[in-house]
């Protein structure tokens, strides 16, 4: 899976970066998706994803994540269908993540864990958004959250 990292930060080290893009090469192999899909990550401040989250959602306050998923058709789009064949030409666009790591901090602290856990849980929760996952229903809410849990365990990340 291809993933373009964005550090509007400046704060995140390379070796941060890799461990993130570690953690959702793992979740790609765990769901099964195909090598030519692509996502983007951008690391950024409580101010900067406030705007967004004001923007986008009508909630004018910081967020953890923000997810934007390409693949998820609005109320007034038009389907584009390709057959098997013409698909296999195209990389699969998953969609954007956005983090707050100022707000994966608070959070940590908040919850007892490493800074490195809550941006993996971050990442991972994000990630499973713009597959397409959602936590709106409790049904949802218990298939996104055990599927989450389960990669971060798998993958080693516990609380």
């Amino acid at each position: 899976m291809d993933i373009t990292f964005i550090d509007e930060t400046a704060a995140v080290t390379p070796e941060k970066v890799q461990e993130i893009d570690d953690l959702l090469q793992f979740a790609a192999d765990f769901l099964k998706l195909p090598d030519n899909t692509e996502m983007s990550v951008t690391f950024m401040d409580n101010a900067a994803i406030q705007i967004i989250n004001r923007d986008y959602r009508g909630k004018d306050a910081p967020t953890d994540v923000i997810s934007f998923a390409l693949e998820e058709e609005g109320a007034d789009e038009i389907p584009v269908v390709f057959d098997d064949e013409e698909l296999a030409d195209f990389p699969r666009m998953l969609g954007d993540i956005m983090i707050s790591t100022e707000r994966a901090k608070e959070q940590a602290a908040e919850y007892g864990h490493t800074y490195d856990r809550e941006l993996g849980f971050l990442a991972v929760h994000g990630f499973l958004h713009i597959n397409g996952y959602d936590h709106m229903t409790p049904e949802d809410e218990k298939e996104m959250f055990g599927l989450q849990k389960e990669i971060l365990d798998a993958y080693g990340l516990k609380r």
